[in-house]
């Protein structure tokens, strides 16, 4: 009966869902499609030149959020291959011309384009297959229930059976029984094809795709090398302001202590006092230090075991749920851990929410990480951000982010980490 009611209720869920990207695939995909196609086409006559960065950046806002749901409802990766902007941009006309130039010279965005085209008819089909399977069956239980009877006249074809008396009726919802198993079992499969359908047309070729990896990876690396010796210059910084200046003082002291231990053992005895203080101060920002390095709680048990830790740390309600059948590499984890954490500091600090989930689980291949919260969303990434760090510690391992942040929330932050466990 559980698995029956789990079944169930993942279907309704990919049924609801494929209802909605029907929608959403007739009426944002065509609109988005229009505007592309007259803004390019106005560029002729100069209007164009203005309105296409704009149009061309809704519809890759689009073609992302169809990639979040992709990764969040079917986990299905979509790459996002789009080519960054140069840093600075010229302000005026030159800088609206020179931006319409590079976003028509990605050939990504020539794909997004496409992709729409194939989302309003394609795979506005598969959606609307995917919610049929399971809304179709209703209709003949409430043929057999009597509706029937408006029928008698001319029968009403329910697929092949003509439906026209209570026997008929009754066909009819043997039929619509048959569908209803079969939408149990095919309504998520369908979904995660639209999903297939929309990676198709969105993914780049492959040797395309290499060479963005390529370029993705060294600029990663020189990010992490230099991200490396800051973090060991902040090490430094604070061994020297913090522990080391404690360690030296309590060597001063024990110097002094050691004149002093005959002529005044009271003054030796409180100063021996203010030593031991000193030192476990030392030993506790030791402690603090080292946990921002590596957390022990992480390398004894784990990244699981080390987010419910982290978690329980915060001031706002946070649920984590945890599905690894193992353990990745160190530096893995360790990315995974500080990234999980910064996206937890955001929600807590600029997000304003009151409850907070975490999803950690492992499949085909990928560490994927969900962070939700309840705030008032609005948050980007981007450079600038305060989600690019994480995008920076995730790109070091080809790992990747999304956001999903509309105004007003919920916001969601996807996360993913190419590596196996053992």
């Amino acid at each position: 009966m559980k698995v029956f009611s789990g079944r169930l209720r993942s279907s309704s869920t990919a049924a609801g869902r494929g209802l909605f990207l029907s929608v959403v695939g007739l009426a944002v995909s065509t609109a988005l499609f229009v505007l592309a196609v007259v803004s390019i086409s106005f560029i002729l006559l100069g209007i164009g030149v203005f309105t296409t960065p704009v149009v061309l950046e809704a519809v890759r806002k689009h073609a992302n959020q169809r990639r979040l749901w992709a990764a969040t409802w079917s986990s299905v990766r979509i790459p996002v291959p789009y080519r960054p902007f140069p840093k600075e941009l010229r302000p005026g006309v030159t800088g609206q011309v020179e931006r319409t130039t590079l976003m028509l010279k990605d050939p990504a965005t020539w794909r997004d384009l496409l992709w729409l085209l194939v989302d309003m008819t394609a795979g506005s089909v598969l959606a609307v297959v995917a919610a049929g399977l399971m809304l179709y069956p209703v209709e003949s239980v409430v043929l057999a229930a009597g509706l029937w009877r408006v029928f008698q006249d001319e029968p009403y074809w329910y697929m092949f059976v003509p439906v026209d008396s209570q026997l008929t009726g009754l066909a009819a919802l043997a039929l619509g029984i048959v569908l209803f198993h079969v939408g149990l079992r095919a309504t998520g499969a369908v979904l995660r094809a639209h999903f297939l359908l929309a990676r198709t047309v969105l993914a780049p070729a492959r040797d395309e795709e290499l060479a963005r990896r390529v370029e993705r990876l060294t600029e990663t690396r020189h990010e992490a090398v230099d991200t490396a010796a800051s973090e060991l210059r902040r090490i430094e910084r604070d061994l020297h302001d913090g522990a080391q200046a404690r360690l030296v003082a309590m060597g001063m002291n024990l110097g002094t202590i050691e004149a002093l231990v005959e002529k005044d053992p009271a003054q030796a005895k409180k100063m021996l006092a203010m030593a031991r203080e000193s030192s476990a101060e030392a030993l506790t920002e030791l402690r603090d230090l080292v946990r921002g390095i590596h957390p022990p709680v992480l390398a004894e048990r784990g990244l699981g075991d080390a987010v419910r830790a982290l978690a329980l740390r915060l001031p706002v309600a946070t649920e984590v749920t945890v599905e690894l059948a193992g353990r990745a590499e160190a530096p893995v984890e360790s990315a995974a851990y500080f990234a999980v954490s910064e996206a937890l500091t955001n929600a807590v600090k600029h997000a304003q929410a009151e409850r907070v989930y975490v999803d950690l689980h492992h499949t085909e291949g990928m560490l994927r990480i969900s962070v939700t919260d309840d705030g008032k969303g609005g948050a980007v990434a981007g450079p600038g951000s305060g989600l690019s760090g994480i995008e920076r510690r995730l790109g070091t391992f080809d790992g990747v982010l999304a956001v999903s942040s509309p105004a007003g929330g919920p916001t969601m932050v996807t996360m993913e980490i190419p590596c196996a466990l053992s």
